[in-house]
């Protein structure tokens, strides 16, 4: 039976495609296992995941089952399956190797709606209504403090996606996207932008993709005039988050 499990979870990692090694005499007593084992940061080497097959219980506690015949019965194999193994440990480690900048399906800061002023913050309220609609975490930045620093303050805070809207933006129902690391997208439909971050989400993609749908983008849009004007004035947003970044 040990050998026929073997075999079996041989043939189940060969089906992945991905390399794996063949770890002698390391199987535990009740019976054989797969190991997934990840580095940390500093490249250290820790098992998380693992996948065992137990022989023995199912004979300590006398588990039977019924076959096709019902005066058949076989007896199970219960398979102990860990997917996190530690979830600290496995949180921990995420941490590090993210450095703390999570990728969308994963963040618990996934977006930050910024109103330029007061007038903006009912449309906020709406970006950020559809967003959860989608099922997404966003909150809206509704404080007294300056667009500048609304923006760098949710850069600090590792937040995925930036959303600045102002009264030209709620009148046309757009969202002016830009990134924690100041990559700015320009102005896309307030549908297309929840759409885009839900498929970014549910494809668990490590990057965003919003560069991938540049054809969606709106041409200037009222937050493009804004932002120039704005930095006419020597307090664009663009050139704060700049300089925020280089800080």
């Amino acid at each position: 039976m040990w050998d026929k499990a073997e075999a079996a979870l041989t043939d189940a990692l060969n089906s992945t495609g991905r390399a794996w090694s063949l770890n002698e005499a390391d199987g535990a007593f009740y019976g054989p296992k797969i190991d997934i084992t990840v580095f940390d940061a500093l490249k250290r080497r820790f098992q998380c995941a693992t996948v065992q097959l137990d022989f023995q219980l199912p004979i300590r506690f006398g588990l039977q089952y019924m076959t096709e015949d019902p005066a058949v019965t076989e007896r199970p194999v219960i398979v102990h399956r860990a997917i996190l193994g530690s979830v600290e440990r496995m949180f921990a480690i995420l941490t590090e190797h993210y450095g703390g900048k999570w990728p969308l399906w994963l963040s618990p800061r996934q977006a930050a709606v910024v109103p330029i002023s007061e007038a903006s913050l009912p449309y906020a309220q709406e970006v950020r209504a559809a967003l959860r609609a989608r099922g997404l975490h966003c909150e809206v930045d509704g404080t007294s403090s300056k667009m500048q620093k609304k923006v760098r303050d949710a850069q600090l805070q590792q937040v995925n996606y930036i959303l600045v809207v102002g009264e030209q933006e709620r009148d046309a129902r757009l969202v002016n996207v830009r990134t924690r690391d100041n990559v700015v997208h320009g102005m896309f439909a307030l549908a297309d932008v929840a759409g885009i971050m839900a498929e970014e989400r549910d494809a668990r993609a490590l990057g965003s993709i919003f560069a991938e749908k540049a054809h969606l983008k709106v041409a200037g849009g009222g937050g493009d005039k804004a932002e120039k004007g704005k930095a006419s004035s020597g307090g664009g947003a663009a050139a704060a988050a700049a300089d925020g970044a280089a800080a």
